[in-house]
């Protein structure tokens, strides 16, 4: 007769196809207006204080009503990331999170 067993506490870390740390590019689109950039920008920055942001990849749409902003943070937890991109998705400039 076997016992059921409990299974063994998990590691979160372990839980993650992504090693961390670890630079993790995000692509954010939104309309092509001034501060579009800059706000992307210092949402990087509140959650990865050391985020450069001379790394940051910049495409105009076909008609240029839209940009793409790509940022790439040192990522650090799952935490983090969800945390980043719940702010970047609830911004009233960002239409799209990827």
């Amino acid at each position: 007769m076997t016992t059921p067993s409990t299974p063994p506490a998990t590691d979160p870390r372990k839980d993650s196809l992504i090693e961390y740390p670890s630079r993790f590019p995000i692509k954010v689109m939104g309309a092509n207006v001034d501060g579009f950039v800059h706000a992307v920008t210092e949402l990087a920055r509140r959650f990865d204080p050391g985020f450069d942001a001379s790394s940051i990849e910049l495409r105009d749409s076909r008609a240029g009503n839209y940009l793409g902003v790509t940022i790439t943070i040192t990522a650090t937890s799952r935490e983090q990331l969800d945390d980043l991109y719940r702010a970047l998705s609830s911004h009233p400039m960002v239409k799209v999170v990827l």
